[in-house]
């Protein structure tokens, strides 16, 4: 399968009956509360974080008498948790907003709010001056939906964006919507320290701070017990997670003797889920190489329910665009930690994100990230051209001077080189056997599943009596680009 169009300004390469494991474009939510009255209709765009947003918000409205639909125009609330990570992404959501205010035209008593980054970003413009909405919720104020929606009933518009140096939402259950039954989210973090100069995330979710690790694990078990059989460990940085009993982890350095010493890091968290169910495969997303510790990889290596697989940005291969996109590593520290992971985890797969046309980007920094491409030979990628987010240090202090064609021409160079890659990576998996967790029907063919090896490949093969939470063992007969084609082996030690 060739590489598909995610949006305009960046591609990924994905198989069928996958989207982009990292982003979601208006996928639209759905559950049931049987003593609900009010409809909520609910999109969420961007990471898997808005996504676990969403869960999280549909419980909170749950309690207050919400429940789920897919006809936004039966809805009394309609909510979009939105992205700013793009300038396209922002754009799809106002398009949007406007479809659903000629629904509000024709039932004026529909409320539209927006969750997430973008109402963080430019919640004044979408209040006042385009007036698409009536209801701006920042992504640490979930709670205080309730009182916000007495606002709107008294007649007021309500905001409220504060960012919280506490709020990890730890003690509410999400409403799992919309999923397969098999995988899950579960947010571990919230906010990011990195100030990449890139990214707006620092500013619209704020500073850095890790959830109670035990209620991490109670979730976990809980939705074991609900026959869940993966879950994935979410957060703008999950390699950074660290509870000491609360608070920023900028502010560890201030804590006590004790609460260092008994402190929680990424690895010990790890090992703490895994152990706590071990029949259930883990994944985490998204790391940062600077965070990485060799604990975590000696982590993925020593329980086998932990994939081998990991998600490991880069954004450029060039130290000089790098160290411009204050990444916090430059190229030979990224290239060491690549081959600490190839010798600590054999045959872990890995993914990466990149962006082509960073400001002052030359075909010298460009030819380096091709380089660094072709030393690494990554599994799967998620490509992008540079979008200008206003407000970050790149808009503020360096010129957009890249020509959009030159942009183009280069994220096609990584793309097809990524292909390649991704083709030669599924070429080594013919001929071997591996177990897959089935997901759901294949796209083209309702005689055949799709499922993923612990690796992230998807494989396609027939149906036979399996189903979606099924392990099956699956002998890899051929390959595309995206997708591995297989027959199920009945008895793989044979």
């Amino acid at each position: 399968m060739e590489a598909k169009t995610k949006r305009a300004s960046g591609r990924g390469l994905y198989a069928e009956g996958d989207k982009n494991p990292h982003e979601h474009d208006g996928t639209v939510l759905e559950t049931k509360n049987p003593t609900g009255t009010k409809k909520l209709y609910i999109e969420s765009y961007g990471c898997q974080m808005n996504f676990s947003d969403s869960e999280i918000v549909a419980s909170v409205l749950g309690k207050e008498g919400y429940t789920t639909t897919q006809n936004a125009e039966e809805a009394d609330l309609v909510l979009l948790n939105t992205c700013s990570i793009r300038d396209k992404a922002e754009q799809t959501v106002r398009n949007r907003l406007n479809h659903f205010n000629g629904h509000k035209r024709k039932n004026p008593d529909m409320k539209i709010g927006v969750l997430g980054c973008m109402a963080e970003r430019v919640k004044g413009k979408l209040l006042e001056e385009e007036q698409l909405v009536d209801l701006v919720v920042g992504p640490d104020a979930y709670r205080d939906l309730p009182n916000l929606l007495q606002e709107l009933d008294g007649g007021r518009k309500a905001v409220n964006v504060i960012l919280s140096k506490e709020e990890t939402y730890d003690d509410i259950e999400p409403v799992r919507l919309g999923g397969n039954g098999v995988s899950a989210f579960v947010s571990i973090t919230r906010g990011c320290d990195n100030m990449c100069t890139f990214c707006v995330v620092p500013f619209t979710r704020g500073r850095e701070r890790s959830r109670n690790p035990q209620t991490i694990v109670d979730e976990v078990l809980d939705l074991s017990k609900r026959g869940y059989k993966e879950i994935t460990l979410l957060g703008q940085n999950v390699d950074s997670y660290l509870w000491y009993g609360g608070g920023l982890k900028k502010d560890f350095e201030k804590a006590s003797d004790v609460a260092k010493a008994s402190a929680v890091h990424f690895a010990n968290l790890m090992s703490m889920v895994a152990e706590a169910v071990p029949h259930m495969r883990i994944r985490f997303s998204t790391s940062n190489p600077q965070d990485m510790r060799d604990d975590v990889l000696e982590t993925i290596a020593k329980y086998k329910n932990i994939c081998n697989y990991i998600h490991l940005p880069v954004q450029s291969g060039s130290s000089r665009i790098l160290e411009l996109m204050n990444r916090g590593h430059n190229r030979e520290e990224y290239i060491a930690l690549i081959d600490r992971i190839r010798r600590i985890i054999p045959g872990c797969a890995i993914s990466h994100d990149m962006i082509s046309g960073f400001p002052t980007e030359t075909e010298e920094d460009h030819q380096e990230t091709l380089s660094l491409m072709d030393y690494v030979k990554y599994d799967f990628g998620y490509m992008f051209f540079y979008s200008e987010r206003p407000n970050t240090y790149a808009a503020r202090k360096l010129e957009d001077d890249i020509p959009e064609e030159v942009k183009k021409r280069r994220l096609t160079e990584i793309i097809q080189l990524q292909s390649k890659h991704s083709l030669y990576r599924h070429e080594q998996m013919v001929g071997k056997t591996f177990e897959v967790l089935v997901e759901g029907t294949s796209k083209k063919s309702e005689a055949q599943l799709f499922g993923r090896t612990d690796t992230n490949s998807v494989v396609v093969f027939d149906r036979h009596d399996f189903k979606p939470g099924d392990f099956v063992h699956v002998k890899i007969d051929s390959c595309t680009t995206a997708t591995l084609l297989g027959t199920v082996v009945a008895n793989p030690e044979a």
